[in-house]
């Protein structure tokens, strides 16, 4: 059975208003005896524990560390061969100078250290790493994922990435590298009309630089000087359409029209929406008036005489824009299989968005009527929302939805959260 981290000294959360470097040199390190150390090097390496014999190789233990706080957190003990013989370390307080520069500079979040230096009567020491992984997932700075299996460290591959976030509840899949994703591959004219409508001389003067501009002032990609991982939340708002589309696939939006009331009947045309989040909103948009009436105010009431055809629906403009929004900014990308969806019928349009509803269903989903929001992509949603990324986007969100399509249509929008889907239901009039 794998052994559990064998601190037993009390554990110090570092406050948010603290720096990185105050927190290491402020926080009390915990204090480890010889016999607790040797009675862990005794069982050999495991799920929580890592031996080596020396610091060498900065990139090797960054994986390593990144693996153990992806895993459960475990130790790490610098000073030890594989014959688990005490080696000692020669030089340890350069061994923990290096180990607080790997943590804070070579993985992403940092990881805050907890260091011991354990002294043997014949002179050698031993460093001792604890580490803990309370803000998972962890990466290391060129974007790669490890996790620990037994005694070996395993990269995640990107085909099972989004299941192993899923399990673990990430903060954020808008902040995820999409590794392959080149500076060529931006759309510089959506990217810079963007940028322009801020004063340019706050932007510095490497504006017309795509990769430092993602990087340092949008904060949308990362690496350290000449290296360049985009975020997918750069990639979704300034991507090339072409590029988008291949790099992320699961962003495409299926948008349809049904004949009839339900979802039971024939499709009369059904379309995928690839690219970048504003191509992806401008094609929406037209699908949607190809087949419905937007009108900003409430229409007229009349009868249809004798005409054979039934007039097309009416909607709340602003409803069904905010609806359309609401579905590319808010829609839960670590679900892959599940494709957010419009669909058109004769007197409704269903937005259909993946989003897990495990902790979410139903108080959350009461609460966002009110204007209580539980964002899941908040860079996404802030940038696509404002002025200056060139969609006009109104205000109010569900709130607005629900109150003014109910004065538009007199009918109420129907929400509805399950099976890992959010639907909203605006009706026509």
């Amino acid at each position: 059975m794998a052994r559990r981290r064998f601190r037993h000294s009390p554990r110090f959360d570092s406050p948010n208003e603290r720096s990185f470097q105050e927190y290491i040199l402020n926080t009390p390190a915990p204090v480890t005896t010889r016999s607790e150390l040797l009675r862990l090097i005794r069982g050999g390496e495991d799920t929580y524990l890592e031996l080596k014999v020396k610091l060498s190789n900065p990139e090797k233990i960054a994986q390593g560390i990144v693996a153990l706080a992806n895993t459960a957190g475990g130790t790490v003990i610098f000073g030890v061969s594989d014959q688990l013989r005490v080696e000692g370390v020669n030089n340890p307080e350069g061994v923990q100078e290096e180990i607080v520069r790997i943590c804070r500079e070579e993985i992403v979040p940092p990881v805050i250290p907890l260091i011991d230096v354990i002294s043997f009567d014949n002179g050698r020491r031993v460093v001792a790493l604890d580490i803990d992984g309370k803000r998972r997932p962890y990466r290391t700075r060129d974007g790669r994922f490890y996790v620990r299996v037994g005694a070996e460290k395993r990269e995640i591959g990107r085909d099972e990435l989004s299941a192993w976030l899923d399990e673990i509840r990430p903060l954020a899949y808008e902040n995820m590298p999409v590794p392959g994703f080149e500076e060529s591959d931006f759309d510089d004219g959506l990217l810079w009309s963007f940028a322009d409508e801020f004063e340019v001389d706050s932007l510095g003067k490497n504006l017309y630089q795509t990769a430092d501009f993602l990087k340092k002032d949008l904060l949308m990609a990362i690496g350290n000087g000449d290296e360049f991982i985009p975020t997918v939340a750069g990639v979704l708002l300034f991507g090339k359409n072409e590029r988008v589309v291949k790099a992320l696939p699961r962003s495409r939006v299926r948008v349809e029209r049904v004949s009839g009331a339900n979802g039971d009947r024939q499709i009369v045309e059904s379309v995928e929406i690839g690219g970048n989040l504003a191509h992806i909103f401008e094609e929406a948009e037209r699908f949607v008036k190809r087949y419905c009436d937007l009108k900003k105010a409430q229409p007229k009431r009349g009868k249809f005489g004798d005409s054979p055809v039934t007039p097309r629906h009416q909607y709340h403009y602003f409803s069904v824009i905010e609806a359309i929004i609401n579905s590319l900014i808010h829609r839960d990308l670590a679900i892959r299989d599940t494709p957010t969806r419009i669909a058109i019928y004769d007197d409704a349009i269903e937005f259909v968005n993946p989003r897990r509803t495990n902790g979410f269903a139903p108080p959350a989903s009461r609460a966002i009527r009110y204007g209580v929001t539980q964002r899941l992509n908040p860079q996404i949603a802030a940038v696509f929302t404002m002025r200056e990324y060139g969609v006009n986007a109104p205000r109010g969100g569900l709130p607005m939805i629900l109150r003014d399509s109910y004065k538009f249509s007199g009918r109420r929008v129907e929400v509805q959260t399950s099976n890992d889907e959010f639907k909203l239901k605006i009706y026509g009039v």
